[in-house]
């Protein structure tokens, strides 16, 4: 039987082996990135009011009228961007969003450049795009990014770059100095970029998300992705949103209509309210995950951990080597789920090089009791590892 090798001999993801090993374990589960805080009852109840009295047949491919209206508020309100309804399009989540963009402008043997630690989606769709990838790697613990690492990854062939912002899972929320290195590089070299920007309003210490489809001479050509998933803590919706504009936003909206088609109506409408939102409440939301992340912290540091800095998403690293674990992530990730009952993401999966063999990704999106649990746990880890 003839398979596309691209998937057939792809392992297990890193997501899916951890949280299974969690479930056999009975573990603390700081692995996968959903939180497990309340969630919004208005945007629940929306969502349920819409099942009920508006029609469940398929809406329009590009999504619903009053979503598209709202998102392109929602983007002139925190971005600066002058948008209408006609730079929206509507996807079934952003990783489907992230799979529209790119397959609208790679074709085979195109170069596209990410940035790593990367979303581990990012070079499976691109290859099977029939696109190369070509990886940044950057280091931690200040995980910063240049003009010049990006300058040394560019080819004559290279046509899209990558852009997570804040990256995942090294919670960096890009400065301004970084985001225009990225602006130039795509200037210089004629690129497209696909700017996955889904944690944008979860950027922690008065810092302030920089988005680069707000950069000079970027709107043009930039695809914007965001996540209803991650604005609102709802992760199990999946609907996700492309942000663009002329023909490169109707390539993406093309593809769309080949991959999803369009996305549960229902929940469209309860996403427009939630767009909605005063400032103030997202703001209140960011400020209660960076309560979540420093409690997390400050459980870990006193258990001994080298914490490193974390700016936004859901999540926190660990330096396991600083911490005086003399061992590789994936290692102490499997010994801490299988011995000690708690599960963690080695960041080495998330990288082709070894700048993150040492680094473990924990999700803080967590009530305060777990938290708790899980710093005691892998202080006991660290502890009798040391001592093996």
């Amino acid at each position: 039987m003839h398979l596309n090798p691209l998937f057939s001999s792809m392992p297990t993801t890193v997501f899916e082996r951890m949280s299974g090993l969690a479930r056999a374990h009975d573990a603390v589960n700081l692995g996968q990135g959903f939180p497990d805080g309340p969630e919004p009852v208005d945007l629940l109840d929306a969502a349920a009011r819409a099942l009920r009295e508006r029609g469940n047949q398929y809406p329009p491919s590009r999504g619903l009228p009053e979503l598209r209206a709202a998102a392109a508020d929602f983007y002139h309100r925190f971005d600066g961007l002058a948008l209408t309804s006609e730079n929206v399009v509507v996807t079934s989540g952003a990783t489907e969003a992230i799979a529209a963009a790119l397959m609208a402008v790679i074709t085979p043997g195109d170069e596209a450049v990410i940035i790593e630690p990367a979303y581990d989606a990012y070079r499976p769709l691109i290859e099977r795009a029939g696109g190369v990838v070509r990886a940044v790697s950057l280091r931690p613990p200040d995980w910063r990014l240049t003009v010049d690492a990006l300058e040394a990854v560019v080819t004559p062939r290279t046509r899209v770059l990558v852009f997570n912002n804040p990256l995942n899972p090294a919670g960096r929320a890009f400065d301004q100095e970084e985001v225009e290195a990225v602006a130039t590089v795509c200037r210089r070299h004629d690129l497209v970029a696909v700017s996955d920007e889904v944690w944008e309003r979860l950027v922690y210490d008065g810092r302030r998300h920089v988005s680069l489809s707000a950069t000079p001479g970027m709107f043009e050509r930039t695809l914007k992705i965001g996540s209803a998933g991650k604005l609102f803590g709802l992760t199990g919706w999946k609907i996700g949103l492309i942000i663009g504009g002329g023909v490169l936003l109707e390539a993406a909206a093309k593809a769309h209509q080949y991959l999803a088609f369009s996305t549960p109506p229902h929940l469209q409408s309860a996403v427009a309210d939630g767009l909605a939102w005063p400032s103030q409440r997202f703001a209140d939301q960011a400020a209660a995950l960076a309560r979540s992340r420093d409690h997390l912290a400050a459980g870990l540091q006193a258990e001994g951990f080298k914490v490193l800095p974390s700016e936004a998403t859901y999540f926190l690293c660990l330096d396991l080597r600083a911490s005086g674990v003399d061992a590789g992530a994936v290692a102490f990730a499997d010994w801490a789920v299988a011995e000690h009952g708690v599960a963690g993401i080695p960041v080495s999966a998330f990288m082709s090089g070894d700048a993150g063999d040492s680094v473990l990704r924990l999700c803080f999106a967590k009530p305060d009791a777990v938290l708790d649990e899980a710093a005691s746990r892998l202080g006991r880890a660290r502890r009798a590892w040391m001592e093996r």
